[in-house]
């Protein structure tokens, strides 16, 4: 008998990472609210020094205009210094040397007047500016208020919360038409779900009795003695394709539930649900050779017992039959790490391209397959994991293990 060949290995990681960094000071994003505080105030320092140039401009032609004295000491004319504002007009001084003078004195008396106007504008430009920028911070939150709302309400609706409305009031301006039109959209997306969850839901429970009808028929026809050997095998191979049909019409039942969020919540114990798992799994798992491993520490989530063992048991049975022929394991571990509550299903397995890990969590989605049958399951598995996750708040993460196996990590609030 030839060998079983070895298990192709992992493709290189990439050496990059495509996820966004974290900002190192988040309050210095630039928001909207700060682009606007920096667009009013930029906006009145722009126009205050413009406004100063002008009057600095108009004051030095004014004050240059008259520039020669109006008036001029004659010879016999006397002067008598009454400070040391000018220090050029000394006693003794002839006419002509005190007119000089008295100009030089005036130019610097004008210059000094312009400095102080100028420095004077500059401290109330400076404090006005200060002023700008913090009412103009205090209008943009004021103005962007509404915005806050619509995120708000956007937010919860991303937690499956469909019923969520924004009702904005105030004018009819255009944040209260944006946020009509948000209602509007939410109310119509409301309506497309409630349609679609309430049409998997009735066609389900549909399919259920003839569904059930056809499998009692093929029982009891295989149950008679008498009956032919090919009539037999056609029997059990209808009952086998009547099993995988009532398992699809099941699990679209369960989907269609898991949409939505759970209202009754209860105290269950993550480890309970993943033991119970386990051990529903366990004949499969032994049939295969597949060890289970694991410490599984107690951990209370607020939920509904019976859709939290539907992710753990999804989880387990694709661990078990995605695995390696030949001494595989599947390891099942419960925690509680950051004020949430982790369950880690971890195998061995063929090896999954990071590519393609998003389409597995898809409806009717398989590992290099689509839409096509398989003795697997009918490809729901993964996808009520993530609708059930979803309806408790939490999420659930696949990421390719080295060597090849996935690791399955589902995040519940505690």
């Amino acid at each position: 008998m030839a060998a079983t060949p070895a298990p192709p290995e992992a493709p290189p990681k990439p050496t990059w990472d495509p996820r966004q960094p974290e900002p190192v000071f988040p309050w210095l994003r630039p928001t909207i609210r700060i682009r606007l505080t920096l667009l009013y105030g930029g906006m009145f320092l722009i126009a205050g020094i413009l406004l100063l140039s002008i009057i600095y401009l108009l004051a030095a032609q004014a004050l240059h205009s008259g520039n020669e004295m109006p008036f001029k000491l004659l010879p016999e004319s006397t002067v008598e210094l009454t400070g040391n504002a000018c220090p050029a007009l000394k006693p003794g001084l002839t006419a002509d040397q005190a007119n000089n003078a008295l100009k030089v004195c005036f130019a610097e008396q004008r210059q000094h007047a312009l400095d102080d106007l100028l420095t004077r504008s500059l401290f109330a430009l400076v404090g006005l500016s200060v002023i700008a920028f913090a009412f103009g911070y205090a209008m943009a939150g004021r103005v962007l208020s509404p915005l806050g709302k619509i995120t708000r309400t956007a937010r919860r609706v991303v937690g499956s919360d469909l019923t969520r409305r924004i009702e904005l009031d105030g004018p009819d301006d255009e944040l209260k038409e944006l946020a009509d039109t948000f209602d509007e959209m939410l109310e119509r997306l409301e309506r497309a779900f409630t349609a679609q969850q309430r049409f998997v839901a009735n066609a389900s429970h549909e399919l259920r009795t003839p569904l059930a009808i056809n499998r009692t028929l093929l029982e009891v026809h295989l149950s008679d003695p008498g009956a032919p050997d090919e009539l037999r095998q056609l029997g059990k191979t209808l009952l086998a394709t009547n099993e995988r049909s009532e398992q699809l019409v099941e699990g679209l039942l369960l989907l269609a539930r898991s949409e939505n969020q759970i209202v009754e919540r209860k105290p269950v114990d993550l480890a309970e649900v993943a033991t119970r798992a386990v051990d529903q799994a366990r004949g499969e798992a032994e049939a295969k050779g597949v060890e289970f491993r694991g410490r599984r520490a107690p951990v209370i989530v607020q939920g509904n017992g019976v859709l939290l063992e539907r992710i753990a048991l999804n989880l387990v049975q694709n661990a078990v039959r995605y695995n390696v022929p030949d001494a595989g394991w599947v390891e099942v571990t419960t925690e509680a790490a950051h004020g949430h509550a982790v369950l880690v299903v971890s195998n061995t397995g063929p090896v999954v391209p990071a590519y393609e890990i998003d389409n597995l969590f898809e409806p009717f989605r398989r590992l290099r397959q689509e839409r096509t049958g398989s003795d697997k399951g009918v490809g729901l598995g993964l996808s009520i994991a993530r609708s059930v996750a979803r309806a408790h708040g939490g999420r659930i993460i696949a990421e390719p293990r080295e060597g090849g196996g996935l690791v399955m990590r589902v995040t519940l609030p505690v």
